[in-house]
């Protein structure tokens, strides 16, 4: 049975992770056909197909306007402008601000890349004058609401978010309870013309509070689960961006950057508003987002127009922001865009689909009892006063047939498969975001508990990402750097124009940089690595900062890694230029061929030498340092053109930065192995630094590999097909190197792999993993955006964390499912048969709708919110293509299936003689024990399924407060139905002897779940051992 349910959802309900296709996503949605009782409801956690096609041509719309804005030749533009120049007038407010241009015009040069009027107004210099704003010290936190009313807030507009009535509508829009308000009101209407009042009424009121109890409590869990992805929503869109404010350098919100702020931009920015650039070094920026356009924009003073929405593909630069929010071509688009929705998960639909079956089932046995009951019905009136006569109370027997049979398909329809995977998901990714973790994409956090593979960085996530020179070697001589004796150690074995020259190369050679901060207290801002060097340098410098700071930079080529370098030309006092060069220490150490002396000059490297500096570089590296290397090269003649040379380099310092292994990294690894997660570090570093720490992480072993990036990248396919299952290592590695892994792995091993980044080149991997792992403070905003999760804190015990959760959510979902399934079934069967032999249903329309709500919205919050546990790391990840529905948990569905069909058939057909129950009222009271039995037995069977395999179902159901209370609040209102809605729910009270039984045939389900789980399921090609993990090892915690 499970191989013939997955063939069918593979071929029809089959939906990859990431990125579906738009034919995949349709393909699912026409087979499900007409076979949803509530498709606004439903369908409320996937993507309006259409509304994303309009929004996809607004933007190619949009981007085709600003190309031809941007592109199209100037002198047209200017022609046109001539003939229908537009006046801008200061307003009132603007001029008592002090503000001399006004919002429109101002929004509108830089939009429209309007040099002439920028030129009129004195350039970027004239522009900052107008709108009380200083390159050095920026404006005035004083009035920034004054610029905010006035130039307008950094916010686009957005749809108000939906309220918890629209919530209560959507739960209305079912069609069976529709049909079942109706069937209600005309119960009410014929039995008030029989009965009177107001016995008359009490079956249809019944049924309306029935239903207004079930939309109400599916109207507040929905409700619930929106405010939490609203919350989550805000995590996602909170960007910081470092500006210049009253002086000093801060990070602030993107939401509270104003008209004048001076903001600082680097590698990987997403850019928060339109501006004007004021200085940078090799500022390229990408507007493909924006035009369209895929070649990046070199921006200078000569064209200095920045937008809001492009991003920062090279160098660093400070702009002037000129216009916000609702003024910026990004912000307009951003309005016109509707929630497209975000992508369905695989588990969403593939569980659409066992609704779509099983709903298609349950319609077949509604419209076959509704004919049993009707055919009967007209046989025993024949035969007894004839088909001639109708009487009022035969139409309401026949409404109550067709409410009965409508009730079914209620219950047979599970619509809580796909929406309890939106439940446990929300529930997953609010306790990720308290441990530091942003589910940016819902289906990450289903596919990480499959992940079997993680490649990780080492810097930031496996070490702390605090760095400090450990050691240098300078002129021959290598020494340990100790606190504050820095420059007496340093000065005791080189002269003092070796120093200054080593100062030069770290101060001038630096993307950090010192600001002061609002105490008054200087820091050093930039990447940990800059700012080690830049703070060693400061240690070192003593009273001597003007000289050393004395150049002037030409040009500055950023660190980026493909280069693993950076490099900057200064002009030197002396009227001479000269380039620093700093870098991965094996390709800087091969573009020296002089080294420098003692007395600061350069001498010629000989071989010897450059082992002895290699031999150095591997002690330092197997001491688990980083290594770097500082050179210089005099040049003659500036070409601002030119790259930095590659060769005739003057080797000046190697330093050792060390960076201490996170605490907890070694245990997360332990875990990752028992959970049959294979961890590779791949880094940039050296290969010793690497192999040192992945050795102290337990990441390398003794059988497995560690490979520098450019042998890799020389295998050839059937080579890497034999070595990547033994790499543990990748050290030098370009993020080419990364995305190829990452692909074979895929491809070649069908794994399913995680993988980290934090660099701006990191995104094609990022995109190309199953789930991608952005850094949320090391990481850039171009690499949050390709990915998947972002790890807030770097930790790579985080990353374990959203594995943990992501087997929690799979598996809860299987729980949720063996239980639903159950109900479905023994709702189906009891009433069918039951119609069939008796010409009744024992169980009402009102007992059927609270059936539906305790193993619908009760039953998704009790089972698919159970937290994860330590077991789930015990097991090898599901792999790609493997049973979601395995062959435990069919043992489980049939075997308490079968166990609850005999007890009700039982109490059905023999329980007033098995029970001596005698008088008048003797059908009702086992009608009544029939429907309390029930439900107790899906009581118990909903404890029975927070553990599919193991016999003890209790274990740390202490610790889960919200099943112990919907377990009580179910228990609690069966009470309560029983004994004081009995004229509504067709009931009757029971004494404590009828209580005892049902309660008592409803434990036993309990022990026919330990005789289950010792029955042995065979093992095919899906292992049919817990939730379709195999074991790794045996215990007591396995009982």
């Amino acid at each position: 049975m499970d191989k013939l349910l997955e063939k069918y959802l593979d071929e029809h309900f089959y939906l990859p992770p990431k990125n579906p296709s738009e034919e995949a996503q349709r393909r699912w949605r026409r087979a499900v056909g007409k076979i949803v009782k509530n498709p606004s409801r439903r369908f409320r956690m996937v993507p309006n197909l259409d509304r994303r096609s309009e929004d996809k041509a607004k933007v190619r719309s949009t981007q085709e306007k600003i190309r031809v804005t941007l592109y199209v030749q100037q002198a047209a533009f200017n022609f046109i402008d001539g003939l229908k120049k537009k006046e801008f007038h200061l307003t009132e407010d603007v001029i008592k601000a002090g503000f001399s241009i006004s919002p429109d015009e101002l929004a509108l040069i830089t939009s429209k890349h309007d040099s002439k009027v920028l030129k009129m107004h004195g350039g970027v210099d004239g522009i900052s004058k107008k709108i009380r704003s200083t390159f050095d010290r920026g404006i005035c936190a004083s009035d920034l609401d004054t610029r905010q009313n006035i130039y307008g807030v950094n916010r686009y507009e957005e749809k108000p978010s939906r309220s918890f009535w629209m919530f209560v509508w959507d739960a209305l829009q079912d069609m069976t309870l529709i049909i079942l308000m109706v069937c209600a009101l005309l119960s009410i209407a014929v039995g008030l013309a029989t009965e009177g009042w107001p016995k008359g009424m009490y079956d249809g009121l019944g049924i309306i509070l029935s239903i207004l109890l079930v939309v109400m409590v599916t109207a507040v869990s929905d409700y619930r689960q929106s405010l939490q992805f609203k919350e989550l929503d805000n995590e996602k869109k909170k960007i910081f961006i470092h500006v210049t404010r009253d002086g000093y350098r801060q990070k602030i919100s993107i939401y509270d950057l104003a008209v004048g702020d001076i903001v600082h931009l680097s590698i990987g920015d997403q850019v928060p508003a339109d501006g004007l650039y004021i200085h940078g070094y090799s500022f390229l920026i990408d507007e493909s987002s924006l035009s369209g356009e895929s070649d990046p924009v070199y921006v200078s003073q000569d064209k200095p127009f920045i937008l809001a929405g492009t991003k920062v593909q090279d160098g660093s630069a400070k702009m002037i922001v000129t216009a916000v929010g609702m003024r910026t071509e990004w912000g307009k688009l951003m309005s016109t865009l509707s929630e497209g929705g975000e992508d369905e998960t695989p588990l969403q639909v593939k569980l659409n689909g066992v609704a779509t079956i099983i709903g298609k089932i349950g319609l077949l046995f509604a419209v076959l009892t509704f004919l049993v009951l009707l055919v009967r019905f007209l046989v025993d009136k024949g035969m007894t006063v004839g088909l001639l006569k109708w009487y009022s109370t035969d139409a309401l027997t026949i409404v109550n047939y067709f409410a009965t049979a409508v009730t079914i398909i209620v219950v047979a329809v599970p619509e809580g498969l796909p929406l309890a995977v939106t439940l446990s998901l929300a529930f997953a990714m609010k306790k990720l975001m308290n441990d530091k973790a942003l589910v940016r994409h819902l289906s990450a956090c289903e596919t990480m508990g499959s992940a079997g593979t993680i490649c990780t960085d080492k810097t930031g996530t496996l070490t702390t990402n605090h760095m400090v020179v450990d050691k240098i070697w300078i002129a021959d001589v290598s020494k340990s750097v100790t606190g504050n004796n820095n420059l007496e150690d340093l000065s005791s074995v080189v002269s003092s124009s070796t120093l200054s020259l080593l100062l030069q190369g770290i101060f001038e050679n630096t993307s950090a940089e010192v600001v002061k901060e609002k105490d008054g207290k200087q820091t050093v801002l930039g990447t940990p690595t800059e700012r080690a060097i830049l703070e060693y340098g400061l240690s070192l410098e003593g009273d001597r900062g003007a000289e050393n700071r004395s150049c002037a930079k030409v040009k500055v080529e950023p660190f980026n890694s493909d280069k693993k370098k950076m490099a900057v030309l200064v002009s030197l006092p002396n009227g001479t230029s000269r380039w620093f060069s700093k870098g991965a220490s094996e390709i800087v150490l091969q573009m020296c061929d002089m080294v420098v002396d003692g007395d600061g000059n350069g001498i010629p490297l000989s071989e010897a030498q450059r082992k002895n500096i290699l031999d150095t570089i591997n002690s330092f590296a197997s001491d688990a340092l980083r290594t770097l290397c500082l050179a210089y090269r005099e040049v003659d003649e500036i070409d601002d053109n030119a790259d930095s040379p590659t060769s005739g380099f003057t080797l000046v310092a190697i330093f050792g930065i060390k960076d201490p292994v996170r605490p907890g990294v070694k245990d997360a690894v332990k875990t990752c192995m028992s959970a049959g997660i294979t961890v590779r570090m791949v880094t940039g570093d050296n290969i010793n630094t690497a192999k040192a720490i992945a050795k102290e992480c337990g990441i390398l072993t003794d059988d497995g590999i560690a490979i520098e990036g450019p042998d890799f990248r020389s295998k050839s396919p059937e080579e890497m097909r034999d070595l990547i299952p033994k790499i543990q290592v990748m050290a030098r590695s370009l993020p080419l190197d990364k995305h190829t892994l990452v692909t074979n792995l895929r491809g070649m091993f069908r794994e399913v792999v995680a993988v980290t980044g934090d660099g701006t080149n990191d995104a094609p991997a990022l995109h190309e993993s199953d789930i991608g792992l952005a850094m949320g403070i090391a990481g850039t905003e171009v690499a949050k955006e390709s990915a998947d999760v972002i790890v807030l804190d770097d930790n790579f015990t985080t990353i374990i964390n959203v594995a943990r959760w992501g087997r929690a959510v799979y598996i809860n979902i299987q729980k949720f499912v063996q239980f639903q399934l159950t109900v479905n079934i023994v709702a189906l069967v009891i009433n069918f048969v039951s119609a069939c032999i008796t010409g009744s249903a024992p169980l009402t329309a009102v007992q059927l709708l609270w059936v539906n709500m305790i193993m619908d919205t009760l039953g998704a919050l009790a089972l698919a919110t159970e937290p994860p546990n330590d077991e789930m790391m015990k097991r090898p990840p599901v792999g790609r293509g493997e049973s979601f529905i395995t062959k435990v948990m069919w043992r489980n569905i049939m075997g308490q299936s079968l166990y609850q069909l005999v007890v009700l058939g039982a109490l059905m057909f023999g329980g007033e003689r098995l029970l001596n129950i005698k008088g008048p009222d003797s059908k009702t009271i086992i009608n009544t024990l029939i429907f309390n039995s029930f439900v107790f037995c899906q009581v118990f069977n909903e404890i029975n399924s927070r553990e599919m395999q193991k016999i003890n179902v209790f274990r740390g159901i202490l610790s889960n407060w919200l099943f112990i209370a919907i377990i009580a609040l179910t228990v609690a209102f069966q009470v309560v139905i029983i004994v004081f809605l009995g004229t509504f729910a067709s009931t009757v009270p029971l004494n404590w002897h009828h209580w005892l039984v049902s309660v008592g045939l409803g434990s036993i389900s309990l022990i026919v779940g330990v005789i289950l789980k010792c029955i042995p399921v065979g093992s095919g090609e899906n292992s049919a051992t817990p939730n379709g993990y195999r074991p790794l090892a045996n215990g007591p915690d396995d009982i």
